[in-house]
């Protein structure tokens, strides 16, 4: 698929889609896309497995312990991106959601790719099937080309943004516990599309 077709089959986003709470966005982020144009570059993926924070109330959230320099654009109005670095060397893409104050993000955890596979395989080189390209938060945005120089991007327009299927595919949502974390591990806040083979963990 051309990025020009995928332009045809979906739409823009507005902010109103994120200033929900972030479990609910995390839900009907699946199967939407996210793109990114830069350098050339023309790269498009779907969305299949988000994990959901809830904000001030979630210690798990990088909001939980307050405003800082770090977690501000968590606490501004919804629909800009919050990337950060894990392990020195994984960065990662968040989707801030809920009413500006409020700190609610989205993970994303998953994408299948559908534009640009080539540079995204020049970019994820190690990955030697299709479905490991972005089959996880660091995998994907290095697949991508989105770095920390993304913090607080507006992703509703822009070179980085989600757009929204016009004709919605029928899929089952899987709903499971999320990963990677020492503090309410518990609470089922990750979601992927049951079945798809791009998701990181099933």
């Amino acid at each position: 698929m051309t990025l020009r077709q995928l332009l045809q089959k979906t739409r823009r986003v507005d902010r109103a889609f994120f200033g929900r709470p972030a479990a609910e966005v995390a839900r009907e982020l699946l199967g939407q896309y996210l793109i990114h144009q830069f350098d050339g570059c023309e790269l498009a993926a779907k969305i299949v497995e988000t994990e959901a924070y809830l904000g001030s109330g979630d210690p798990a959230a990088h909001s939980a312990r307050g405003l800082t320099e770090r977690t501000r654009v968590l606490f501004g109005p919804p629909g800009h991106a919050y990337v950060y670095l894990i392990y020195g060397m994984h960065e990662c893409l968040n989707l801030v959601t809920d009413r500006a104050g409020q700190a609610g993000c989205v993970l994303l955890r998953a994408l299948e790719p559908v534009c640009g596979i080539e540079e995204m395989q020049r970019r994820r080189d190690k990955a030697k099937r299709l479905h490991d390209l972005a089959s996880g938060p660091g995998k994907l945005t290095r697949a991508m080309g989105i770095t920390r120089a993304h913090y607080g991007v507006e992703v509703t327009r822009g070179p980085l943004r989600v757009r929204l299927t016009k004709a919605p595919e029928v899929f089952e949502i899987q709903t499971a516990t999320r990963i990677g974390i020492s503090t309410s591990q518990e609470l089922p806040l990750r979601f992927f599309v049951k079945g798809n083979a791009h998701v990181s963990v099933r």
